[in-house]
C-alpha cells in the first residue's frame, strides 16, 4: 500500500489552482464569461464521452433515480452550498458574480475523481503499491486545475481535499473494494458520474440550474447494483 500517488495528485491540484487563480486576476470579465461558456461546452463533451462507457442502461437508470431520491431527501446540494458559503465568508472578499465556491468545488471534484484512471490507479496503489497511474493522472490534473481555477475560482482548490479523501479511502480499502469494483462496475460508475458532469456543463453555460450534488449517491449505488446483478445472474 502506498499513498504517495494520492499525495502527489492532491499537491498538483493545489499548485494548478494557484496558477489558475494568479492568471484569473488579470482576465477581463467578458473574457472570463466566454471562457466559462467554453469550459461548460467542454464539460458537456467530457460527460458525453464518459457516459458512453456504460454497458447496462438499466443499472444507470436505477442508480440515477435511487441516487437522486437519497440525495434530495438529505439535500446534499444545500449542505455543500452552506459549506461553500462558510468558506466564502472566511477566505474570500465576496462572490465574483459568476460562480460560487460550492459550484467550483463540486465541478472540480467530479472531474478529478470520476473515471477509470482514478479507480484503477487507487486500487493499484492500495493492492500492489504501484502509483504510476496516479502519477500520470497528477500531471493531467495539474493542467486541468489551472484552467478550471481560472474560470471557476478558489472552489477548485478546495477540491484537493476531496481528491485526498476519496482516493485515499480507495487506497486504504483497496483489498476490500477490488472484488466489488470490477471492470463492469467501474464502467457504470463512470457512466453515472459522467451524466452528472453533463448536468454541470449545462449549468455552466446557463441552460439549466440542476442541483447536481443531489445526484452524487448514484456513483456509489452503481457498483452495488452491478454486484447485486452478478449475484442474481
Amino acid at each position: 500500500m502506498s499513498m504517495t500517488g494520492v499525495i502527489a495528485n492532491t499537491l498538483t491540484v493545489i499548485i494548478g489552482s494557484f496558477i489558475g487563480l494568479a492568471f484569473r486576476k488579470g482576465i477581463p470579465e467578458k473574457v472570463t464569461s466566454a471562457v466559462m461558456t467554453g469550459l461548460g461546452l467542454c464539460t458537456i463533451y467530457i460527460g458525453i464521452d464518459g457516459a458512453l462507457s456504460g454497458n447496462n442502461v438499466l443499472i444507470v437508470i436505477a442508480s440515477m433515480v435511487t441516487g437522486s431520491i437519497i440525495g434530495t431527501l438529505i439535500d446534499i446540494d444545500h449542505a455543500i452550498n452552506r459549506l461553500g458559503e462558510w468558506v466564502e465568508r472566511r477566505f474570500s472578499r465576496g462572490k465574483d458574480g459568476k460562480v460560487s465556491i460550492a459550484e467550483g468545488f463540486v465541478t472540480a471534484s467530479l472531474l478529478f475523481c470520476v473515471g477509470a484512471m482514478t479507480i484503477n490507479g487507487s486500487l493499484n496503489a492500495g493492492i500492489s503499491g504501484d502509483n504510476s497511474l496516479l502519477y500520470t493522472k497528477s500531471m493531467l490534473d495539474l493542467f486541468s486545475s489551472s484552467m478550471l481555477a481560472a474560470s471557476l475560482g478558489i472552489g477548485v482548490m478546495f477540491a484537493a481535499a476531496f481528491v485526498l479523501g476519496f482516493q485515499g479511502l480507495l487506497v486504504l480499502l483497496a483489498g476490500f473494494l477490488a472484488p466489488v469494483l470490477t471492470e463492469s462496475a467501474i464502467a457504470e460508475m463512470t457512466c453515472a458520474g459522467s451524466l452528472i458532469i453533463i448536468a454541470i456543463g449545462t449549468n455552466l453555460i446557463g441552460v439549466t440550474k440542476i442541483k447536481v450534488a443531489n445526484y452524487l449517491p448514484a456513483i456509489a449505488i452503481a457498483p452495488l447494483l452491478c454486484r447485486l446483478v452478478s449475484l442474481i445472474a
